[in-house]
């Protein structure tokens, strides 16, 4: 019976001592853990919160330019900024050498200041009324300038004289009653759809254009064809006042060989015209004048 006691009590002592040991082994594995995973990231999570807090202070205190607006624009409509109180870039759509103003809110009125390497702008359909020397003084990369759909009823004179690398200009669908001097290297005008008058006309505003293959004068209030140069391939002069043309509006009636080898198409129908009264007119084209005639 003693030995048996003695073997129990060695039992007990060795199965507290597995307990113990089980027991300290799991507290060094949960403290394992704790250093290991849990405490990195309780430390990482408060230094980054306290990264966030230490950068709101610094983000509150920007200053962004406020381009001359109020900030709560629906605060006050009354005061809402106008397209010309806007940078250029903040209201239209500026690509590399590209500048695209089409329908702008606020409404546009004028031409607004663009970039100094602007090469193509796009401003149809706005509230633009009329464009001075100043508006393109000093953008001589311009190559090609589309205002259609406007208001312009007044051009100064010299507003595109600098613009030696201009190769299209549409002021089609405006209230123009006369043209200014063009650019020398102009490839297409287009002034369809104004009010334009002969006598608001020069004699010479196309014919020192030797560049110049397509041009479109249709829906204006033009009484006489004007002066076209040799280069012209498209010439569109319908629904104007045009009641008579003569042997020499497009021929040479010096010389009977004379072919104007450029020409495509000419499009005069809509105006009071009787072509079989100028039989002699059109000689010297490869095809007739195109559209519907009496």
């Amino acid at each position: 019976m003693e030995n048996f006691s003695a073997h129990m009590h060695l039992r007990s002592q060795q199965h507290q001592l597995s307990l113990t040991s089980s027991l300290d082994t799991t507290m060094q594995l949960r403290t394992l853990i704790f250093t290991s995973v849990i405490l990195p990231w309780v430390l990482f999570s408060s230094a980054k919160g306290t990264y966030i807090e230490a950068r709101k202070p610094e983000r509150d205190l920007v200053n962004f330019p406020d381009y001359g607006f109020p900030q709560d624009l629906h605060a006050n409509p009354a005061v809402a900024p106008k397209a010309k109180e806007l940078p250029t870039c903040l209201m239209c759509v500026c690509l590399t050498g590209s500048v695209y103003c089409e329908e702008v809110s606020p409404e546009m009125s004028a031409v607004p200041a663009l970039p100094k390497e602007t090469a193509y702008l796009y401003a149809r359909f706005n509230k633009i009324t009329k464009i001075s020397k100043q508006d393109f003084a000093d953008i001589a990369t311009l190559r090609r300038i589309d205002l259609t759909g406007n208001l312009i009823a007044e051009i100064d004179d010299g507003a595109f004289l600098n613009l030696l690398n201009l190769e299209e200009l549409s002021l089609a669908d405006n209230r123009l009653t006369k043209l200014p001097t063009l650019p020398t290297k102009l490839v297409t005008f287009n002034a369809n759809f104004n009010k334009l008058q002969t006598q608001g006309v020069k004699g010479n505003a196309f014919k020192k254009l030797t560049r110049l293959a397509y041009l479109y004068l249709g829906n204006n209030e033009l009484t006489a064809v004007p002066q076209l140069p040799e280069s012209l391939h498209v010439v569109h002069l319908h629904n104007n006042k045009i009641s008579a043309i003569t042997d020499e509006t497009f021929c040479n009636v010096n010389s009977s060989h004379y072919i104007r080898t450029n020409m495509d198409e000419v499009r005069l129908d809509g105006n009071p015209l009787k072509l079989f009264k100028h039989p002699n007119s059109f000689i010297c084209l490869r095809s007739l004048p195109i559209g519907w005639y009496n």
